[in-house]
């Protein structure tokens, strides 16, 4: 490993895994041909949607926790993991406008115990809560040969699925945002539930720090601000497809940042020239792990959790729903029309397009 560690540096291969990709997409959508019910989209947006009939679409997404569960398992503190368990898909399936209905969950364990799984059921619940979902089902399966995790008979992992509905013909893919939208970003509550590799590679493996270190940049210990709960955005999104404002795309900023932007469909690309300071943990990791502009736009979500594209016009209401539900939001930037579909952060020099950012 260099001393500037990479996001593949800390396991995760993303070039490796759209590889990959190219040769699961092609059987994955040979699933599609003489089914009944006709799939909607193609594959790579946030969720797809199935036909079923009289105007009606089943939105799907399915999505895990990822490495934050090591650091729960650090902390040996399981009552947040289910929230962001619950946010990681809600917020996916609210992205092709559909209202989330239920989730699912899927729980490998090493052993089932209760002071693992009670927390961890409990915070499934406040999830759902939150999202307004109900949890009709899920599956756990006692792994022990193939989980092993930071604490010694508490591994774990979690993955759920949310379905939603969303009629036929208000799908949201972006298909209609044009020159001028106005891209509005709603404020995440810090990393989320990405980038915890690397992050866990720069503060626990390269600088051999605890999980209960305190930093004068924090109002908390370490190990608290990365386990802080993945924002779920059911409610203030809903509310403003409900007000029937021309919200143009809805894109939900995970892995590889703000290039989730250009899974819309439409020419475009996205001028982000506006963003407010991100957390102080981004600043930590980026410090501490001399990592680059490029891999910190690229790995997580520097401040900004979700966006909303929405027409000039709408840009207050949207902004007034937000503040309405307490969620801090800012104009962040707009759209240009552009084949090339980039997305630009001019204050950073970056320009980010099939699948990287790179410096200008």
């Amino acid at each position: 490993m260099s001393d500037h560690p990479t996001y593949k540096d800390a396991g995760v291969d993303t070039e490796q895994q759209d590889r990959i990709m190219h040769n699961l997409t092609y059987w994955v959508q040979r699933t599609f041909v003489n089914r009944p019910n006709s799939v909607k989209l193609p594959l790579g947006y946030f969720a797809n949607v199935i036909d079923v009939g009289n105007g009606l679409g089943i939105a799907v997404s399915t999505d895990g926790v990822g490495t934050k569960i090591i650091v729960a398992e650090m902390m040996n503190k399981y009552d947040t993991i289910g929230i962001d368990c619950v946010a990681m898909n809600v917020n996916d399936v609210l992205c092709v406008g559909a209202t989330p209905l239920a989730l699912l969950d899927y729980v490998a364990v090493e052993a089932p115990h209760d002071d693992l799984m009670g927390p961890l059921v409990e915070g499934l619940y406040k999830g759902a809560e939150l999202a307004k979902v109900t949890i009709p089902g899920g599956e756990i399966a006692q792994v022990r040969e193939m989980i092993h995790g930071a604490r010694e008979e508490y591994g774990f992992d979690l993955v759920g699925t949310c379905i939603g509905t969303v009629d036929t013909d208000r799908i949201l893919t972006g298909q209609d945002t044009k020159d001028g939208d106005i891209i509005v970003g709603l404020r995440s509550t810090g990393v989320h539930s990405n980038g915890l590799s690397l992050a866990r590679r720069v503060f626990f493996e390269k600088l051999k720090w605890d999980v209960g270190k305190k930093m004068d940049e924090l109002d908390r210990t370490l190990g608290e601000e990365l386990l802080e709960p993945t924002r779920i955005y059911v409610r203030e999104v809903l509310a403003m497809l409900h007000a029937k404002l021309k919200i143009k795309a809805l894109a939900h900023i995970t892995s590889t940042g703000f290039l989730n932007l250009n899974r819309a469909t439409a020419e475009v690309s996205y001028i982000i020239d506006s963003l407010p300071e991100p957390h102080p943990i981004f600043r930590l990791i980026q410090h501490y792990g001399g990592i680059s502009d490029g891999q910190m736009f690229f790995t997580y979500n520097m401040g900004i959790g979700f966006c909303v594209i929405v027409g000039p016009e709408d840009v207050d209401s949207v902004r007034r729903i937000a503040h309405d539900h307490e969620v801090e939001s800012h104009v962040i930037g707009h759209t240009v029309s552009d084949p090339k579909k980039e997305v630009r952060i001019p204050h950073y020099r970056l320009v980010g397009s099939n699948g990287s950012f790179r410096q200008t």
